[in-house]
């Protein structure tokens, strides 16, 4: 009787001891496994959850009670892991069918622009079942994967983007010469092909709208800025009120205009320094952004060193010379050095976004 006593909690502890094991020796490879890697962070929770659900399973059977007892807590078990799994089910498989689709269309990547909603900000991180962004206060925004999938998303193309700024004017300005300054204040703000619209015949003011193509659009804050900056000046310059919708054309005695004096040689200095800030500026916001976008440009330049390692031994195989084998190897090592260097800066880079969280 005695001996059976001690077998039945030996066998207890013994089960408890292993799974505790388990789970904290798991925990560690994959903690080192996972760092900066946010679809790997997932598949840790779930296996870790996978362990300690067993665990708490195989623990309870283990325990020296009858068969009945035992048999009641497990059906508890099974009846509240199958009511949590009915209500969060539909969520957790929505929003990872959702990034699994995400993926295979592949219409943004860390660092883009994109615009959803009433959100708008730099992709600064993509998981499975999330995707992060760094808005223009320099804050992270986690919207969920099914939000990104059942909403238009608006992704601006890293080859270049038009950057529009809008201005009221009177109908006692001829057209011919507003939109000649304000093509050349698109030009002045550093854009390409610029065009302008009239967008708007109101009752008291013509609305132009001017668009010029923007080829870095890690610069697209700053770019905004400048351009509306240069439609202000051109128009100032060129003796042109600006006036709103609402602003109506009554001129009283004194005839007086609405236009500030040309800003002094030191002011244009100061102002050139604060362009060089805001450009600064934009940087920082979009820091975390600017980070993962530079990882996600060594990842390609990994895939484009094994399409070439491949294209080399496919070349190795025809080769008919040993000495052309010889050359094309020792150009596949090289390839593999370049490569394990990537991939090293790729984890250090990873790990060091990690910690600045």
């Amino acid at each position: 009787m005695i001996n059976e006593f001690i077998a039945n909690w030996l066998n207890l502890i013994i089960t408890t001891f292993f799974f505790v094991v388990l789970y904290l020796v798991v925990k560690i490879l994959m903690s080192r496994q996972s760092k900066g890697k946010t679809d790997f962070s997932i598949i840790k929770s779930i296996t870790l959850f996978t362990i300690a659900l067993i665990g708490i399973v195989a623990i309870v059977l283990a325990i020296p009670m009858s068969s009945d007892t035992k048999g009641q807590i497990t059906s508890l078990i099974g009846i509240v892991l199958s009511a949590v799994f009915a209500l969060s089910s539909a969520t957790f498989i929505g929003n990872g069918l959702a990034g699994i689709m995400m993926r295979a269309i592949n219409n943004f990547k860390p660092g883009d622009f994109i615009s959803v909603g009433d959100h708008f900000g730099r992709i600064s991180e993509r998981g499975l079942f999330h995707t992060e962004i760094q808005t223009e206060n320099r804050d992270l925004t986690t919207l969920p994967n099914l939000f990104l999938a059942t909403n238009p998303v608006k992704v601006t193309r890293a080859s270049g983007s038009f950057v529009s700024s809008e201005v009221s004017l009177g109908y006692d300005v001829s057209r011919i010469t507003v939109e000649s300054k304000l093509l050349e204040a698109a030009k002045s703000a550093g854009l390409t092909d610029p065009f302008v619209h009239i967008t708007g015949l109101g009752d008291f003011s013509v609305v132009y709208k001017v668009h010029g193509l923007l080829s870095d659009v890690r610069t697209l804050l700053t770019a905004k800025s400048k351009l509306n900056a240069m439609v202000l000046d051109h128009l100032h310059n060129a003796g042109i009120e600006i006036m709103s919708p609402t602003f109506v054309g009554q001129r009283q005695v004194n005839e007086i205009e609405f236009i500030p004096q040309k800003a002094r040689h030191t002011e244009l200095k100061q102002l050139e320094k604060d362009v060089k800030a805001s450009r600064k500026a934009e940087e920082l916001i979009f820091d975390k952004a600017e980070e993962a976008e530079s990882i996600e440009r060594r990842k390609e330049n990994v895939e484009n060193i094994d399409k070439k390692i491949a294209v080399l031994q496919t070349e190795i195989q025809e080769c008919e010379t040993d000495e052309g084998k010889e050359r094309l190897k020792e150009k596949i090592a090289n390839l593999k050095l370049v490569k394990d260097k990537i991939q090293t800066k790729i984890v250090e880079k990873a790990e060091e976004i990690s910690q600045k969280e």
